[in-house]
């Protein structure tokens, strides 16, 4: 391991802050991230030196502004190793990148109804966008079930696909079960019927190396607040002659080519998914966040945080009653579980209380737990900055509010 944790988490200043008078074990990660220090005065750097509206101006504030909202996206371009970075459409979230395509493609694609294939671990924001279209194009919604362990089987898909297959959209790693679903493998299935995958990599971007290329995936999205980034960025990658087929998702500013009053016609991509201004103060940050992911080295931060991983696991496993839901041999850090028969908020607010921030809840995966037979689950999720005392933390936390709880 070549992290140096201690050094890394002087980065972080939140971290060093105590609530309720404990030292802060921040183990929420898979809800948001912390950021750094670099990314925060990268924030402010903007907004004090070069802040002006971009695209528009001839003048030098805003042409530097736009230099620097453009070179964020050939950031994240060579992030996920996309081949140019007109692929890389900026919106404000996973959530609105899987709406803008839900609505798009299915307006385009799905005129005469057909069938999306999601899983049955997909967050809601995976889900909702694609049942608003239901009732809007008649599409039908088709779930992939899951295994006892919590992974998908190729076969289940298969089984799935038919002639009106449209799409297959996917989760690569559960938010609940940490699970990496084998998504080149599916794609690979899902191309043998020419039909086009979407993958929500919120959950991976962050731990795992992505290259768009060699996945050949067709669209695939992210957040920013996921990945020590600021919040309300977040990106859809799509390869360019599909988004070239789909029609805008929204309409105003920087989005047209010219209107009148009898017709409007588009901008090239990426700008025809981009209506209005940007926020580029954001997009900039995420760039930051990107080079520090980047220094880190994502080989020796998925190494490290899959320790922590086996570290936790293997302790939570000693708690009485103890139950992690999600066992696949291939996880994402993130641990979710049950002790007993305690309500998971219950045990949430008491280890609070101890200074260690859980989520607690169904984690926007409603259909996931109602799968399960449970209505939530207590949610431990780590990043590079935790440490085994972090985690010793929690188990002595865990085993306190049992007691007190039983």
């Amino acid at each position: 391991m070549f992290l140096n944790v201690n050094e890394i988490r002087k980065d972080f200043p939140i971290l060093q802050r105590e609530v309720f008078g404990k030292p802060l074990v921040y183990l929420d990660n898979a809800a948001t991230t912390q950021k750094p220090v670099r990314v925060i005065k990268k924030i402010e750097e903007v907004y004090s030196t070069i802040n002006s509206n971009i695209h528009r101006g001839v003048h030098h504030l805003s042409q530097l502004a736009t230099t620097a909202h453009e070179e964020a996206r050939k950031t994240v371009q060579e992030y996920i190793h996309a081949p140019n970075s007109r692929e890389i459409i900026f919106t404000r979230g996973t959530t609105e990148s899987i709406n803008l395509l839900a609505s798009s493609f299915c307006r385009s694609q799905c005129r005469s109804g057909g069938e999306i294939i999601l899983t049955a671990m997909e967050h809601h924001a995976n889900i909702v966008p694609w049942q608003m279209q239901q009732s809007q194009t008649g599409i039908k919604i088709r779930v992939v079930p899951i295994t006892e362990k919590g992974e998908i089987r190729l076969e289940d898909i298969e089984e799935l696909i038919s002639s009106e297959t449209r799409l297959i959209s996917l989760t690569h790693v559960s938010n609940v079960l940490g699970t990496i679903n084998p998504i080149k493998e599916i794609i690979r299935l899902a191309h043998n019927y020419d039909i086009p995958v979407l993958i929500d990599a919120a959950q991976s971007v962050q731990h795992l190396e992505i290259d768009v290329q060699d996945l050949d995936c067709d669209f695939l999205v992210f957040s920013s607040h996921k990945m020590y980034g600021p919040t309300g960025i977040g990106v859809l990658y799509g390869k360019e002659n599909l988004l070239e087929k789909l029609p805008p998702y929204q309409g105003g500013g920087e989005m047209i080519a010219h209107v009148s009053f009898q017709k409007t016609t588009f901008n090239e991509l990426p700008f025809k998914f981009e209506a209005g201004t940007p926020d580029y103060v954001g997009t900039v940050a995420l760039a930051e966040a990107i080079r520090y992911i980047n220094e880190l080295g994502l080989s020796d931060i998925h190494h490290y945080e899959k320790e922590l991983l086996r570290y936790a696991t293997t302790e939570l496993m000693k708690i009485d009653g103890m139950r992690i839901i999600g066992q696949s041999e291939k996880k994402s850090p993130v641990i979710s579980f049950l002790v007993k028969n305690i309500h998971p908020y219950d045990m949430g607010m008491l280890l609070d209380r101890m200074g260690i921030a859980l989520r607690t809840g169904h984690h926007c995966a409603q259909p996931l737990m109602e799968s399960l037979g449970i209505e939530g689950t207590l949610r431990a999720s780590f990043a590079f900055y935790n440490t085994k005392e972090e985690i010793d933390v929690l188990i002595e936390g865990i085993k306190k509010a049992a007691k007190m709880l039983e």
